[in-house]
């Protein structure tokens, strides 16, 4: 699967907006969808509980060009990127890579005053500890990777073996990920390129404390409320970070050791959310840290795609420690009205909800579902392969177009209902019911297309005029806070 084909959809602005800022330095960047190329979703884009949800756009890349020679990945100074809410344990982690590592450079972005404009950014080996203020034209996250990230890691890179880039503690890994593996640049004396043509980009280290890290991941608290956000308008919610982090993550560092998880809910949640990452406690990791001896089911700082498998890495799927896990599927489009009211369902003792749904009203519209604790996005991932032209079969690589033919319907195509819900205080059993009663009725269905597209539909859209097409198009506009990433194409 090509790291540089990638969507857009759902997260928020101090997450990086990484996309949305750099998206026209992202090569032949192009969407592929029916509606306008400045869509943007409603005002109000997290749900918390009771408010109303609305959409968020997701934008499809092509893959960028690349003109130039990578360097051979034995010649690459390696990069790893460590991220984490819990600073001492953070810090703990570092000290033991120092220990194990002691010619690792540790390169760290503090956005604390990002909302002013200032990033505060320190280099450390063993020989130095540098710290320097860096004043942005724009206070967001995106110009801090494009402006100091990006040409940073290009001056190390050839020069050390090994970098980690600590990540401040507000943003998920994901999207900086997209930005090293998508964003091109032109380092000074360099061919245009991006961070990964230089730098080896092994994978994701996440640091999480497990007296804290549950609570966190299934409630509704805002990163402001938590005081881990100073950017205007970033109401993500602490599960969502806590979710983003742990998830993505190649390797999990604990600040202490778990049980196993039939006796410990924290490690049962673990164990089905990211199932491949090995945990390693922060004093006393092994080379691992460094996402050293990792299995070829790694994530390896991929993000991933809309129609990957839900479920990744084989986890187990029996009950532990009160966890279950929900896999529902179903070959009916649903109901938007009534979904709307089902979806209260996936927020309540879910700690994370994915998947694809078919709205009735929106016949050609794949809408990607996310749900972390008490918050939850929902946005346009592309169109079915139902109806498609020959281009989008061309386009849409080897992988879905089996799987779609595969479970092809021969009236629905590749529409489909998939979703996945991990839940530790909630019943699946309840949960599938809510959603097949948002299902379209037999009678329903037989009164037509025509019928369905008068059916309300709460999952507003909004639309900016004028649709300059001269304008960068990307993941997001600048001042949509809602970015999630993503890839579609030889999946």
């Amino acid at each position: 699967m090509p790291a540089h084909l990638r969507v857009v959809l759902a997260q928020d602005q101090a997450v990086g907006v990484v996309a949305a800022v750099l998206a026209g330095h992202v090569r032949r960047a192009r969407p592929r969808r029916r509606a306008q190329l400045h869509d943007r979703p409603d005002v109000g884009r997290l749900r918390h509980r009771a408010p109303p949800l609305n959409m968020g756009i997701v934008f499809v890349y092509d893959t960028p060009d690349r003109d130039h020679v990578r360097l051979r990945e034995e010649d690459m100074t390696e990069l790893v990127v460590l991220c984490g809410t819990e600073a001492d344990g953070v810090e703990r982690t570092i000290t033991r890579m120092r220990e194990l590592d002691p010619g690792v450079v540790v390169l760290h972005h503090d956005l604390r005053d990002l909302g002013r404009g200032v990033v505060h950014r320190r280099l450390r080996d063993a020989d130095r500890d540098e710290r320097t203020v860096l004043e942005l034209a724009h206070g967001c996250v995106s110009c801090t990777i494009r402006e100091d990230v990006l040409p940073t890691l290009a001056a190390l890179s050839g020069t050390v073996d090994r970098v980690v880039l600590h990540l401040d503690p507000r943003l998920e890994p994901e999207p900086v990920c997209w930005a090293l593996g998508a964003v091109v640049f032109e380092p000074p004396g360099r061919e245009a390129c991006t961070a990964t043509d230089l730098v080896d980009l092994r994978g994701v280290v996440a640091v999480l404390d497990p007296d804290s890290w549950l609570d966190d991941a299934t409630g509704d608290a805002t990163l402001p409320e938590r005081g881990l956000s100073t950017l205007p308008d970033d109401e993500r919610t602490v599960a969502q970070l806590a979710v983003g982090q742990a998830e993505f993550a190649d390797v999990l560092v604990l600040t202490r050791a778990v049980g196993p998880g039939g006796a410990d809910r924290t490690a049962a949640v673990l164990d089905r959310l990211c199932p491949t990452a090995p945990r390693l406690l922060a004093g006393r990791a092994d080379h691992r840290v460094f996402c050293d001896g990792l299995g070829p089911e790694s994530r390896r700082g991929v993000p991933g795609g809309v129609h990957d498998p839900l479920l990744r890495g084989a986890p187990p799927l029996d009950a532990a420690s009160g966890v279950r896990t929900l896999l529902f599927s179903a070959r009916r489009p649903f109901h938007p009205d009534r979904l709307h009211e089902a979806i209260d369902s996936l927020l309540d003792g879910v700690v994370r909800a994915r998947g694809r749904i078919w709205l009735a009203t929106r016949p050609d519209a794949v809408l990607w579902l996310e749900s972390a604790g008490g918050g939850m996005r929902i946005g346009h991932a592309g169109d079915w392969l139902a109806g498609a032209d020959e281009q989008a079969w061309t386009e849409a690589g080897d992988q879905r177009r089996a799987m779609a033919a595969l479970a092809w319907h021969p009236r629905w195509g590749d529409r489909a209902q998939d979703v996945v819900a991990i839940c530790h205080d909630a019943d699946p059993d309840e949960i599938d019911a809510a959603l097949r009663a948002a299902l379209l009725t037999d009678a329903e269905i037989a009164a037509g297309e025509d019928a369905w597209s008068a059916l309300p539909d709460p999952f507003g859209w909004a639309h900016d005029e004028p649709c300059a097409e001269s304008e960068p198009v990307g993941p997001a506009a600048l001042d949509d806070p809602t970015v999630r990433s993503d890839r579609e194409g030889d999946l």
